[in-house]
């Protein structure tokens, strides 16, 4: 059963709260933290993306870059920019994009229960990325930016969430890029002792987002157990930041691709091998995007024009959680042995673009290389359940969570 913790959070001061507040640190380039901080002397850019303050084009992975992160978080908090709860508390993170609404519990996590398969993954990480947020977690010695996690929905902890949200004001209320964002502070006792009782309850946790920061957590607590003589399990380094969210209220995007070149093949023959795996229909021209409108279909764009491909039934496979998933379908029967693409991770000819960017930039990128460029129906969160539940991965980008996680709102230091 799953464990939540309260915590002293280190956040902002109420009136700096929309200048520290912040993308996730993975989600803008350096470039693009450096214009969006360089006016901004509180952006939490300044700890997530350290980098905005060396020379342009140092090594992100260069102790520097820690370093500068250290200088900068002790900075906040000497300034008193961030200030650090009393108390140990949970916190409501509410967020509302386009009438639809979504209520995170944040607390602190256990790593052990991450060891042992009560919080559940569904995509392998990649070893620098996961040394790189190690590095950050031990250097700064706090974990600057919260893991996604949801579970299945619960009506006892919604009673509780609508009872936070009709009796208390909240602590932070701002809108950025079309989302708003309100935060309340959870401290009292016997609400807090509701809710860990609640999470005791549950099976299963999932990472819907924040895979690497979950794995450098989980690294560091290795580390300092083994070095702390007496440890006691109860140290802040045996938990990590996280916001849980039920899963009925999650929004997952279309995860698109564009491969930049048909594998040397002509378009014709490019077409008829994709006819032997899919059907394919024409659908309209450059300009009116088709969007897929079910699982097993996908958009197709191609020397200005747009194409419905539906999986053929014998290439799926609904008993597989894996290949059952429209990435995997597309990926299997068509990227790789038609287009070349074996490892999507690490070749350089395809790029992923989120849902969030809309379906006209595929079109722009595909007509730029030469190439094709596929627009997907979105992942649900049932399937992202089901294949964690399997102990399985998914392919490299499969779910495009929207809205994001602000960072600077909320920070777990390690040394409480």
């Amino acid at each position: 059963m799953a464990t939540i913790r309260p915590f002293r959070a280190l956040r902002p001061l109420k009136d700096l709260v929309l200048k520290v507040q912040a993308p996730p640190y993975d989600v803008i380039s350096s470039e693009e933290a450096r214009k969006m901080a360089e006016d901004n002397p509180y952006s939490f850019l300044h700890i997530t993306k350290p980098e905005i303050d060396l020379p342009e084009g140092i090594d992100l992975y260069d102790e520097k870059v820690y370093l500068k992160a250290k200088e900068n978080l002790e900075k906040f908090i000497k300034d008193g920019v961030l200030r650090k709860d009393v108390k140990p508390m949970l916190y409501l993170y509410v967020q509302e994009m386009e009438g639809r609404v979504q209520h995170g519990i944040v607390g602190v996590f256990s790593c052990e229960e991450y060891e042992k398969g009560i919080i559940k993954k569904h995509e392998n990480t990649r070893i620098e990325k996961e040394i790189d947020r190690t590095k950050h977690i031990d250097y700064t010695n706090a974990q600057n930016g919260p893991v996604f996690l949801t579970y299945k929905s619960r009506e006892d902890l919604k009673e509780i969430v609508n009872e936070i949200k009709s009796s208390k004001a909240p602590e932070y209320d701002f809108t950025v890029d079309n989302v708003r964002h309100t935060f309340y502070l959870i401290d009292d006792n016997s609400t807090i002792q509701r809710i860990v009782k609640i999470f005791g309850e549950i099976p299963y946790l999932y990472i819907a987002d924040g895979h690497h920061r979950s794995a450098a957590a989980v690294r560091v607590w290795k580390e300092r157990k083994e070095k702390n003589p007496n440890h006691t399990g109860e140290e802040p380094y045996n938990f990590f930041l996280a916001v849980a969210f039920p899963h009925d209220e999650l929004y997952i995007m279309d995860y698109n691709r564009v491969v930049k070149d048909l594998n040397g093949l002509s378009k014709d023959e490019f077409l008829k091998k994709v006819g032997e795996v899919f059907e394919i229909e024409e659908k309209g021209t450059k300009g009116n995007p088709y969007k897929p409108e079910k699982r097993h279909t996908f958009g197709m764009y191609l020397d200005g024009k747009w194409y419905k491909l539906t999986a053929k039934q014998h290439i799926i496979d609904e008993n597989d959680p894996v290949k059952s998933l429209d990435v995997a379908i597309l990926q299997d029967n068509l990227l790789d042995p038609i287009l070349g693409i074996k490892n999507p991770r690490k070749d350089k000819r395809i790029e992923f673009v989120g849902g969030i960017r809309g379906l006209n930039i595929l079109e722009e990128k595909a007509d730029k290389s030469g190439g094709v460029a596929f627009s997907m129906y979105p992942t649900s969160i049932e399937e992202l359940m089901r294949v964690a539940d399997a102990g399985l991965v998914m392919p490299p980008k499969s779910t495009w969570f929207e809205p994001k996680l602000r960072s600077g709102l909320f920070v777990h230091m390690l040394d409480e």
